[in-house]
């Protein structure tokens, strides 16, 4: 066990104030004849609560002795024997008093720690909710931009464009949905492999005749696009499209021999 921790948690002082029940009394009768450093905090313990009884004795005037006295003597008549036996009463009601007010004091040092605990907990339910609520939000925020996209790609003007794998990676292929009156590109990766690491696919329009490729974007955080698919702006009259793996941050020309999958625009 860890002995420091365990003296730590405050078990001790209620041991010393008579608040523990009789099983966790036994425990720690146990831990101290275990331990010889629980025993020493004990005796510590008990020490400071017999110095706190002394001082907070509160002690009473001499008249009160006078009239307590006269009243004890009532029901027990004084005798030479009986006042050597006789007990210091006010000494004892004193220390009773301030014994009961250092288990008040206890008391007190349970019911904050468990004031403490409660509210430690309550803030965790409120991390809690408050993370739920963000969750929440963003899950409206995705369900939206995939309507939106979703939409997009329904729109009765779109061209769609199946791009083919080629010999740098025969089994990817892709889709490019064009709008022309929107100028707008939306590229589906899904078939595309991710991207090594240092790398990313670029996207060109192509003219055909001559072959002249113009870049319209880069499928930057690929691996985070939960849709795997990318929305490029497009002002080309393409009659291609073509993806190409170049090193972050693009190219100027495509990489041929990096080429992974390319088509045609339809009539």
């Amino acid at each position: 066990m860890d002995i420091k921790k365990y003296i730590a948690s405050g078990i001790l002082e209620l041991y010393v104030a008579g608040t523990l029940s009789a099983e966790e009394n036994l425990e720690v009768q146990h831990y101290a004849l275990k331990h010889p450093e629980i025993q020493k905090e004990i005796e510590a313990i008990e020490a400071t609560i017999l110095q706190m009884t002394e001082a907070s004795s509160p002690g009473m005037p001499k008249e009160a002795f006078t009239t307590i006295s006269k009243s004890i003597n009532e029901v027990i008549p004084f005798t030479p024997e009986s006042s050597k036996k006789r007990t210091p009463w006010l000494q004892y009601v004193g220390w009773a008093a301030a014994v009961l007010f250092a288990i008040g004091l206890f008391q007190l040092y349970n019911e904050n720690n468990t004031l403490k605990t409660e509210l430690e907990i309550t803030e965790q339910e409120r991390q809690t909710l408050r993370e739920q609520m963000n969750e929440a939000k963003q899950a409206i925020v995705e369900k939206s931009e995939k309507e939106k996209l979703l939409n997009a790609l329904r729109a009765k003007d779109i061209n769609v464009i199946a791009l083919g794998g080629q010999k740098a990676a025969p089994e990817s292929y892709a889709k490019v949905y064009w709008n022309k009156a929107a100028q707008k590109v939306y590229v589906d990766a899904q078939g595309l492999p991710e991207p090594p690491s240092g790398f990313t696919y670029q996207v060109w329009s192509l003219k055909l005749d001559p072959l002249t490729p113009t870049s319209i974007g880069l499928l930057d955080n690929f691996a985070a696009n939960g849709t795997a698919v990318f929305e490029l702006e497009n002002a080309n009259n393409s009659e291609a499209f073509g993806i190409t793996l170049e090193p972050e941050g693009g190219s100027e020309s495509p990489n041929l021999e990096q080429l992974y999958t390319l088509g045609a625009v339809g009539p």
